[in-house]
C-alpha cells in the first residue's frame, strides 16, 4: 500500500504496479492533470511536482522533482504537491499571482512545471525569512530544469521576483500522515536496512536496483520495457551516510547529488562547480554518485572526475563485501563487475592533498540540463622545479567507457608544461581513444573538443588565463 498526503489531503492506494510513475499516479489514479508530460524523460520540467519531507526539527521542506521518471513508491510517506494544490478558494498562491501579474503563462503546457519549481523557491525562502527578491542567478538554478518553448523566460523572471512580495500563502503543512504498513506485493520493495536489502536480492535476483531513477526509469517511459520488479536502494539507512575518515570521505549509494554539494564546494570546487550543470535541481534531488556509476554509461559526468580521483569503490552482496578501483570497474559499454546479487554500497573520495590540483570541464549542446558530448578531469602535483607529477587524465564520450587517457597521462608525467609538450599531450588523445559519430558530436568534434579542454586544463595550471581558447564555455 501507497501512503501519502496529496495536496493536504491523506491518500492510501494499493494494486500499483512497481514501474508505475508519479506521473501515471497523478494522472490515472488521481485524475488531476495539471502536471504534464513533455518529454518522458526529465528534460523539460513540464511535468515538475514539489514532494516535501520533514527535517529533524519537524519543518517540511519542499524540492521539485520529474513525475515522468520518478517511480509513484517513491512517493510513500511524503508530502505531495501539483499545481491543482496551490490555490485557496479563490485566491491564489503568490507564485501563481505572480505569474498572472507579469503574463508569465503563453501557451501554458510548461506552465505548471515552472510554477512548482518556483512554489518550491518560494517556499524555502519563506522558510528561511528571506523577504528580497532572489536574483537571477538564484533563479536560473530554480528553473534549469524547465523548458519554455514560447520563449517566455523574461516574463517568468519577472514573476520570480515579483512573488516574493505578495501575501504568504495559505499552508498544508501542519497535516501529516500516519505511515502505513510496508507492501511488497507491487513488486517494489523498500529496504531499510543493509540486511534487509541482501535478503531481498537472495529472493529477488532479477529485480532491478533503482535509487534516484533518472536513468533507469527512461527504460520504461522511452524503451516501453517493463520493470515488473524494484529494489529501492533510497531508504537503506546505511546507504544514506558521508562517512569522513582521514584521507577522504566514503559516499553512500543513497546519497543524491544535492546532499553532496556542501562536500564538494568545500573540497573539490571543480567537481562542484560541474555538479551545477549536471542535470538540473529536479535531477539533483533525486540522482545518486552510484547510479550514476552503476548505470556504466560511457556519457556520465562524474566517472571521469572519479577515475582522475583515483577512487575505490565498496560492492556488497550476497556473497559479502568486497573493493575494487574504479580503473576496474567499468568492463564494457553498460557493464561493470557487479554480479548477480551485488550492488555498489559507496564510493571512496580520496581527499586531495596540498598541491594536489583537480580540474574538469564538460561540452554540451546545451550549458544547462544537457548531456555531455565529452568530459575531461585532470588530477595532478605541480612539483618546486615545476614539473607535473602523478597525472591522471580520463574522459567520457569518447570510448564506449569513461576511462583514462594513459597516453596522455605518460605525455605529460614529469614534464614542465610548455607549448612542446602540450602539443604531444593533444596528439596523444588519439592513441587513447577513437571515438564514433553520433547524434551529440562527430568523432573530428570530440577529439579536437577533448584537446582544446586539455588544452584549457593545462593552461590553467600554468596560469596562462590568456591562452586559454574562448571558444570553449568553462563549467
Amino acid at each position: 500500500m501507497l501512503t501519502l498526503t496529496f495536496n493536504g489531503h491523506p491518500r492510501q492506494l494499493d494494486n500499483i504496479p512497481a514501474q508505475t510513475t508519479a506521473l501515471a499516479l497523478l494522472r490515472d489514479r488521481f485524475a488531476t492533470c495539471g502536471t504534464k508530460e513533455g518529454c518522458a524523460s526529465g528534460d523539460c520540467g513540464a511535468c515538475t511536482i514539489a514532494i516535501g519531507t520533514r527535517d529533524d526539527a519537524g519543518h517540511l521542506h519542499y524540492h521539485g522533482a520529474n513525475a515522468c521518471i520518478l517511480p509513484a513508491h517513491q512517493l510513500q510517506g511524503c508530502h505531495v504537491v501539483t499545481v491543482e494544490g496551490l490555490a485557496h478558494g479563490d485566491g491564489l498562491h503568490p507564485v501563481q499571482q505572480a505569474m498572472v501579474d507579469h503574463h508569465g503563462s503563453q501557451c501554458g503546457f510548461c506552465t505548471p512545471g515552472i510554477v512548482m519549481s518556483l512554489f518550491c523557491l518560494d517556499h524555502e525562502r519563506r522558510h528561511h525569512g528571506l523577504d528580497s527578491p532572489p536574483d537571477d542567478d538564484t533563479i536560473d538554478a530554480a528553473l534549469g530544469g524547465n523548458l519554455c518553448r514560447c520563449t517566455g523566460y523574461r516574463a517568468i523572471r519577472d514573476a520570480a521576483r515579483a512573488m516574493h512580495a505578495l501575501p504568504s500563502p495559505v499552508s498544508d503543512d501542519t497535516v501529516d500522515i500516519a505511515p502505513a504498513a510496508r507492501s511488497t506485493t507491487d513488486g517494489f520493495y523498500r529496504p531499510e536496512s543493509r540486511r534487509e536489502l541482501i535478503t531481498l536480492l537472495s529472493q529477488h535476483p532479477q529485480a532491478r536496483l533503482i535509487a534516484g531513477g533518472t536513468d533507469l526509469m527512461l527504460e520504461h517511459t522511452l524503451a516501453l520495457k517493463p520493470l515488473p520488479e524494484l529494489i529501492d536502494l533510497s531508504s537503506v539507512a546505511e546507504l544514506k551516510h558521508i562517512k569522513e575518515e582521514k584521507s577522504g570521505w566514503w559516499i553512500g549509494a543513497g546519497v543524491t547529488y544535492h546532499q553532496l554539494t556542501s562536500l564538494l564546494a568545500e573540497h573539490y570546487p571543480a567537481f562542484h562547480t560541474l555538479l551545477e550543470r549536471l542535470g538540473s535541481q529536479q535531477i539533483r534531488h533525486r540522482a545518486t554518485l552510484a547510479g550514476n556509476l552503476a548505470n556504466a554509461s560511457p556519457i556520465g559526468d562524474t566517472p571521469p572526475i572519479l577515475l582522475a580521483l583515483g577512487a575505490r569503490l565498496r560492492i556488497n552482496g550476497i556473497r559479502g563485501a568486497r573493493e575494487v578501483f574504479i580503473d576496474d570497474f567499468f568492463t564494457g559499454y553498460r557493464r561493470t563487475v557487479l554480479t548477480e546479487g551485488e550492488y555498489l554500497d559507496a564510493i571512496y573520495l580520496p581527499r586531495l592533498r596540498n598541491g594536489e590540483q583537480l580540474l574538469a570541464w564538460k561540452l554540451s549542446k546545451r550549458r544547462d540540463d544537457d548531456i555531455s558530448a565529452v568530459m575531461l578531469a585532470l588530477r595532478t602535483v605541480i612539483g618546486e622545479d615545476g614539473r607535473l607529477h602523478e597525472v591522471r587524465v580520463a574522459c567520457g564520450g569518447m570510448a564506449e567507457t569513461s576511462q583514462r587517457a594513459r597516453h596522455v597521462e605518460a605525455a605529460l608525467e614529469g614534464q614542465v608544461l610548455d607549448d612542446e609538450v602540450l602539443n604531444d599531450a593533444c596528439n596523444a588523445l588519439a592513441e587513447d581513444f577513437s571515438p564514433i559519430d553520433d547524434v551529440r558530436a562527430s568523432r573530428d568534434y570530440r577529439l579536437a573538443g577533448a584537446a582544446g579542454l586539455l588544452a584549457r586544463a593545462c593552461h590553467r595550471l600554468t596560469s596562462r588565463h590568456d591562452a586559454i581558447p574562448m571558444t570553449l564555455e568553462e563549467v
